[in-house]
This record gives structure tokens, C-alpha cells and sequence, in this order.
């Protein structure tokens, strides 16, 4: 029987028996048993400069330890979650977090405890989430002037270029991408189902500029600033998950007046949107690196209103796509 070639899956599988024999063996001689892990943060609300925020370093360690009993119900959760990706990885099948919540529903109680674990199997095994076979929930689209293969199945989204196709699971299983398109556009409006992971992929190959269109809301800038710094609770992977030469075409606080928005699309902002919105405006990358941004949520704060994209569709359904995008792109409206 031949051998089977190596994987890359192989390395981490390797670091999973290792992790889990070291538990076993300080459990069987009744070591105390603790687990170090890094800590990570992506931002934080110091407004001298002086932050590591952005270096990728680790900013503290967090020690798990088995006498705790809210440490020990973590530990159990992580060996479980860790067996169910080691199963992944030796069947070279892939699973999202909700996937792994609901193969034990009644025992990690909510959905946050089976991310938190992965997150800590990432950190102990100095690792990407996709590298552990573990993916997001595929809702994301693609479409426009792109071909290219997946898991050796052709994707011609060029052929039908207003037809839209999923995102791929996996961006290991993408390769020959070809697109004669000038610009990547992100049109987001699917607050907490980002996919970073693939837009960063095309860009790395296609070199080609990305702007991203968010609703002009609290939510939607948290979106927009998670393409191009990383999300807080991957903070140890952002260098890797986000796209830090991604563009902000629109919409602004500040264009409402300008395109004449109708007071019916604007609403105003809740108490909760305000909460959040005060909150951002602490963050250590938008002063550092982009103030204009910060300009912007400060407008939106200060007029007190909040508007979606299609908004600005209202007289016209083709004015997005036929003047608005045109013409940002062509004349350098973006920040």
C-alpha cells in the first residue's frame, strides 16, 4: 500500500497529541495542572500612541488552571472542541463553530464557549482558525470579471458576470484566479458574517486596489474596521485576517446632506448605537492611522442620524452602481 503524502494538517495534528499527552500526564501523576495561554488585542482605548496594539505581540498570558471550577468546565470544553478538529483534520473535512456547537449542544450550553475554545486552541497551537479545518458560516457572495478553481471544480463567474456564486469553505482549495477587473468592491450587509479570509486571498493574488460600501451605521463601521485592522476576538491572528490596504468608498455620515437623503431613510440613533459608536471613537488605530474615519463617526455622532446604503437608491435604483461607485472611484472619494 502506497504511503500517504504529507499534509499540513499533519504539523498541527502532531501539536494536538502532543498538547493532549502532556494533560494526560500531569492529570495521571497529580501534577497541578496549568495551562498558559498569550493574550492578544488588536486596539485599546490609550490615547498617547504608546500602545503595541499593532505589533502582533502578545499583551499578557492568561493561565487556565484544573482546581478552578469554572477553569476545569473551559478545560473540558477545549479537549472536546480539540477532538472533534482533530477528527476534521484526520478526515479532511471541514466544519463552521456552528457546526462543532451543535454535535453537543447540552454540554457547551452557547455558542460564545465553543468560540472562545477555539480561539484558545489557536493560541496554544499557534495557528490560523482555517488551519484547523474550522471555517466560517457560508453566507457570502462573489461575482463579477473572476474565474477560478475550487477543489479542482472551474468557477466562471467571468462567463455570467451578474451572477452571483458562494463563497468558497476553503481558501486552501482555491487556486488559478484569473480576473481582468480593475478594482475589488466589498458590499457589506451582513453584520458578523465576514469573510476576510478569501477577499485577503484574492487581493495577495490579483494586486488589484479594494473598496468596501457599508451602510452608514455604527455596525456598519465596526464591519469596515474589522476588514482593515482584524476583529478583537482574533486579535492573535489579525495580521493575517484583514486587509489593511482596504479603501472606504461609502456611504459617510457626512454625504446625507450631499446626495439629499430623504428624512424617511434616516433614522435616528439609538441609545445602544450612540453606546457603541463612543466606544469606537476610543480605539487606538483610528487616531493613529485613520483619523478620517474617526472624522466620519464623529459626523454621524454629532448629527445623530443613521442611513443604508440603499438610501441613496431611492430616486433612481441604477444611481449606485451607475453614478455613485463610478464616479467615488474615478475621482478619489474614498478614504
Amino acid at each position: 500500500m502506497a504511503e500517504r503524502s504529507w499534509r499540513p494538517s499533519d504539523a498541527i495534528l502532531r501539536r494536538i497529541k502532543g498538547f493532549v499527552r502532556c494533560v494526560v500526564e500531569d492529570v495521571a501523576s497529580n501534577r497541578s495542572l496549568s495551562i498558559p495561554l498569550d493574550r492578544y488585542r488588536n486596539y485599546c482605548s490609550d490615547p498617547s500612541g504608546s500602545c503595541i496594539c499593532s505589533s502582533g505581540l502578545p499583551c499578557g498570558k492568561e493561565i487556565i488552571l484544573l482546581e478552578k471550577e469554572s477553569h476545569a468546565y473551559r478545560l473540558d470544553v477545549l479537549l472536546n472542541v480539540l477532538l472533534i478538529v482533530q477528527r476534521l483534520l484526520q478526515e479532511n473535512k471541514h466544519g463552521s463553530k456552528r457546526d462543532i456547537y451543535y454535535m453537543k449542544p447540552s454540554f457547551f450550553r452557547e455558542q460564545a464557549v465553543v468560540d472562545r475554545a477555539i480561539n484558545d486552541i489557536c493560541i496554544l497551537l499557534k495557528c490560523s482558525r482555517h488551519n484547523l479545518n474550522v471555517v466560517p458560516v457560508g453566507k457570502g457572495l462573489v461575482m463579477g470579471w473572476l474565474k477560478f478553481i475550487e477543489g479542482g471544480r472551474e468557477i466562471y463567474c467571468i462567463r455570467n458576470p451578474n451572477t452571483a456564486y458562494p463563497i468558497p469553505v476553503s481558501v486552501e482549495d482555491v487556486e488559478g484566479i484569473v480576473s481582468v477587473a480593475r478594482y475589488i468592491l466589498v458590499v457589506e450587509k451582513e453584520t458578523g458574517k465576514i469573510d476576510v479570509l478569501f477577499l485577503r486571498h484574492l487581493v495577495d493574488q490579483l494586486q488589484l486596489p479594494v473598496f468596501c460600501l457599508v451602510d452608514s451605521d455604527p455596525y456598519g463601521f465596526d464591519i469596515l474596521t474589522i476588514y482593515r485592522f482584524g476583529s478583537l476576538q482574533m486579535a492573535y491572528d489579525a495580521k493575517l485576517m484583514c486587509v489593511p490596504d482596504i479603501r472606504w468608498l461609502g456611504v459617510f455620515p457626512s454625504e446625507f446632506e450631499k446626495y439629499q437623503v430623504p428624512d424617511r431613510c434616516l433614522l435616528q440613533l439609538t441609545p445602544e448605537d450612540k453606546k457603541k459608536a463612543q466606544a469606537m471613537m476610543l480605539r487606538c488605530y483610528l487616531r493613529q492611522e485613520a483619523p478620517q474615519w474617526r472624522f466620519e463617526l464623529e459626523i454621524m455622532l454629532q448629527k445623530g442620524v443613521k442611513f443604508e446604503i440603499e438610501a441613496l437608491s431611492v430616486s433612481s435604483l441604477s444611481f449606485l452602481s451607475e453614478e455613485y461607485i463610478p464616479a467615488k472611484i474615478q475621482h478619489g472619494e474614498h478614504v
